[in-house]
């Protein structure tokens, strides 16, 4: 079931509020996720410790009803995990998942569907070991070690966030390669905060700070079905959920500011957010991208977010009513805003500028200007026979070789796909470098958002337009189209060595190949 703060534990997620706000409704009806924060470790740093326990669930979402599906803890989503720079996330997973069923395909094919791992989606952190490893496998027990009543396996995560980490918005989830779309759309994800300066500021501590996590479902006969065929995608409609509910109410205050964390924990659909409402809109005045603070809060209609994106945003109470947080292309909304009660006078303060959630690169650091890489989303459509007939390729600089490189390249079953013994892109740490990444889909429907493991990356063109100021991303939404849509943008490979991916967040996509390995080494 949901688990739902009440106004006291709130009141200390939300810690030291001013003597205005503590006067204040706490919008305790509005479903959030259990917080998991930091206790005091014996003979080590101050560290969250959370188990995670994943297996099939009979969960009850409200405004849909009952569905049977792979869970955190037996919630959608999972636990709110909220963690300071310097201290360490130390998770526990017990896999109490059935055997995986046989698999007969390739590795570009969906399988292992009841093994998983952990990903901190966004955060800086290493990429090896017991840490951000996604080329790890938390297996299921075996048939027969079923049989036998072996206990079920648990696995442990280690990650040390560094002193210097932004503070914002992360999520984690599985992403073990050839499962995560099933396990997603499923509402395998949970939130990560990471809390630090920004929180500091008074008319941000004075706000009330509230997860919101849109979850997409895959639901067909009361359950999440197996990823069995590419038409899956398609043939089975979404339903989206907010903290696991559908369509729940947020009540407001007229002059109430509220902080929210959105969370676009979907597989397949990019969400174009707005809160409307017959009287007009109430504006979102963002103050974070992807964990990383904006100079100064950029007041917006709609916040764009692709797969795996996060937006930080205050949102103010105005004229009373009923208002809806919409998306393009939803039929419909995602949840319900009243604003209604007592008015807040003076109304709450919105800040004027805020601390910098990391420095800007410069294009004179970049190692070597001629050495740019370039990635292009490719899709062959009816390339293979069989349940997965398209070929979804990442090419550009370094693509995977082809089995046949004199052949046909649009049958070719290696071109371009994910091939875990091959590294496409070497990164030096400490290098400053410029990447190109670019869709040559003509549909603009076609989305493929990139993400890099690791480092965040500065946008710094759109199209080739360039942005100012430029913006951090870990998450790229790119629409197809004449052409498709491009970014370019700088990263500096900093503090972790290790191998790594960067891939295709819309996750079928991955599954089927759309994905590429990348290695941190040091010079």
């Amino acid at each position: 079931m949901l688990k739902t703060i009440p106004a006291a534990a709130l009141a200390v997620v939300s810690r030291g509020l001013p003597t205005r706000q503590s006067a204040l409704a706490v919008p305790v009806s509005f479903p959030q996720p259990a917080v998991s924060a930091s206790r005091p470790v014996p003979g080590a740093a101050s560290a969250v410790v959370e188990t995670l326990d994943v297996r099939y669930t009979d969960v009850f979402v409200p405004g849909y009803g009952r569905v049977v599906t792979r869970t955190y803890n037996g919630t959608i989503p999972g636990p709110t995990l909220r963690v300071r720079a310097g201290q360490v996330l130390r998770l526990t997973h017990v896999n109490g998942l059935p055997p995986n069923p046989p698999h007969t395909g390739g590795h570009n094919t969906p399988h292992r569907p009841n093994s998983f791992n952990l990903h901190t989606h966004g955060m800086h952190v290493c990429p090896s070991g017991h840490a951000d490893n996604v080329l790890r496998e938390f297996a299921p027990r075996s048939e027969d070690e079923t049989a036998a009543g072996a206990a079920e396996p648990r696995y442990t995560t280690t990650v040390h966030v560094p002193a210097d980490h932004p503070a914002g918005t992360y999520w984690y989830h599985p992403h073990l390669h050839g499962s995560i779309a099933e396990q997603i759309v499923g509402g395998m994800a949970g939130v990560i905060v990471v809390e630090g300066d920004i929180d500091l500021l008074p008319e941000i501590r004075a706000a009330a700070d509230l997860v919101v996590c849109i979850n997409e479902l895959k639901v067909k006969d009361g359950r999440i079905p197996a990823f069995t065929a590419g038409a899956w995608v398609t043939g089975i409609p979404s339903t989206f959920t907010v903290n696991g509910a559908v369509n729940p109410v947020l009540r407001l205050r007229p002059g109430e500011v509220q902080r929210w964390r959105l969370v676009a924990a979907t597989a397949f659909t990019a969400l174009r957010l707005r809160v409307s409402g017959d009287g007009g809109g109430l504006p979102l005045h963002q103050i974070a991208q992807d964990g990383v603070t904006l100079p100064g809060p950029v007041t917006v209609d709609r916040v764009d977010l692709a797969m795996g994106n996060r937006a930080d945003v205050l949102i103010r109470g105005g004229a009373p009513g009923r208002y809806e947080m919409r998306s393009d292309g939803v039929a419909a909304p995602l949840m319900t805003v009243e604003v209604a009660g007592q008015p807040v006078r003076p109304p709450m303060d919105l800040p004027v500028s805020l601390p910098p959630g990391r420095p800007f690169l410069d294009e004179r650091e970049i190692a070597n200007p001629d050495a740019d890489r370039e990635v292009v989303f490719h899709t062959d459509p009816g390339a293979f026979s069989g349940a997965f007939p398209n070929a979804f390729r990442i090419l550009g600089t370094h693509p995977t070789p082809a089995a046949d490189p004199h052949g046909d390249l649009t049958r070719d079953p290696a071109y371009g796909l994910f091939d875990p013994d091959f590294v496409n892109h070497t990164l030096p740490l400490g290098a400053v470098e410029r990447w190109t990444v670019r869709t040559d889909e003509t549909l603009p429907a076609h989305s493929h958002p990139f993400h890099l493991h690791t480092n965040q990356v500065l946008v710094t063109h759109r199209n080739g337009r360039r942005l100012d100021p430029p913006v951090w991303h870990d998450t790229i939404g790119l629409s197809g189209g004449s052409p498709g849509e491009s970014v370019t943008f700088l990263v500096k490979y900093e503090a972790f060595t290790g191998r790594t991916i960067a891939h295709c967040h819309q996750l079928q996509h991955e599954d089927l190949g759309m994905m590429q390995t990348v290695q941190y080494v040091r010079t």
